[in-house]
């Protein structure tokens, strides 16, 4: 086929059907009706020869020459809006632009509070959208335009552009008054209290852990304490509460866990542990990387949190 042949328009179309696996959304993204984006995917389906769009559950799935195209039509957009707006000053007060960020459960509630904030000050027009991924598709979604930017400790992702966000480490969260918080301290005042004695006194605990944070469950296996495992949950929000009425503890970030700990009823211990620290970063793509908008996304992240802009 020629490219005269064929309505650009209909490759915003593509891209925006691909992304969301949905035409009904896709449809109001582009302020469509639905009728007419389904008219628009009818006409790309007959000029490609390919059904593009299979029904699955509520939505839509790509074919696999979708898939294969997907890429290639997002990075000629991103050519073009990159071109076309090489000239402008990005307003982030008249953008409209949805804004789609890699977090966890834990890091939405670290980092969105004041990015919610940061967005209704700014930028008012502006959407975001936490769109947590598995982490072997960050990359290639930062490199296709499905994220814009990923948040967290994240050292499985690589080939991407990254800045160091914050400094954190695992601690151990338990119930204010639990047994072993009064004794660890008192062991602690000793400064010759040998290491194996520390580590004997946790290694009587039992523990709560949460699946989608493979740091913990490491930690939890380095230290031999796997076996003390007695609930593991998939978020670490529904935690706090659990500890507070038993006598589990849990391995939490401490940034999140002092949140919790201020509140009252609930206390920190600070164990030396291996993997114990960390770094959160923000990640992006080379692709993308002048893009006007993500630029001033990225500056806005890093003066939240305390970080020299990219």
């Amino acid at each position: 086929m020629n490219i005269k042949d064929l309505d650009l328009n209909l490759l915003r179309l593509f891209d925006a059907v691909w992304r969301s696996r949905s035409v009904s959304l896709a449809a109001q993204q582009l302020g469509m009706s639905q009728p007419a984006a389904s008219q628009g995917l009818a006409r790309l389906r007959a000029v490609l020869g390919d059904a593009l769009f299979e029904r699955h559950g509520a939505g839509v799935r790509p074919t696999p020459r979708a898939d294969r195209l997907a890429q290639s039509v997002q990075l000629a957009l991103a050519t073009i809006e990159e071109a076309l707006n090489a000239s402008q000053v990005f307003d982030p007060k008249r953008s409209g632009r949805v804004l789609r960020v890699h977090l966890s459960d834990i890091g939405e509630a670290r980092f969105l509070p004041e990015l919610v904030l940061a967005l209704q000050r700014q930028a008012p027009g502006m959407r975001l959208e936490a769109l947590p991924m598995p982490h072997d598709r960050i990359g290639a979604a930062l490199d296709n335009g499905q994220l814009d930017l990923a948040i967290g400790f994240l050292p499985e992702v690589t080939d991407t552009l990254a800045q160091p966000l914050l400094s954190d480490r695992y601690v151990l969260l338990m119930r204010q008054g639990h047994p072993m918080v009064k004794r660890w301290r008192q062991l602690k005042t000793d400064p010759d209290t040998p290491s194996d004695v520390l580590q004997a006194a946790l290694a009587e605990l039992e523990f709560a852990a949460v699946r989608t944070h493979a740091d913990t469950l490491r930690i939890l296996e380095l230290m031999r304490w796997q076996h003390r495992l007695r609930l593991t949950v998939s978020h670490f929000l529904s935690l706090p509460a659990i500890v507070r009425s038993s006598d589990l503890a849990v391995l939490m970030p401490r940034n999140f866990a002092q949140g919790f700990a201020v509140q009252g009823t609930l206390d920190i211990i600070e164990p030396e542990l291996p993997l114990r620290d960390f770094v959160v970063s923000m990640h992006w793509s080379q692709r993308f990387s002048k893009d006007p908008c993500s630029q001033w996304f990225r500056a806005t992240v890093a003066q939240l949190f305390n970080s020299s802009p990219p």
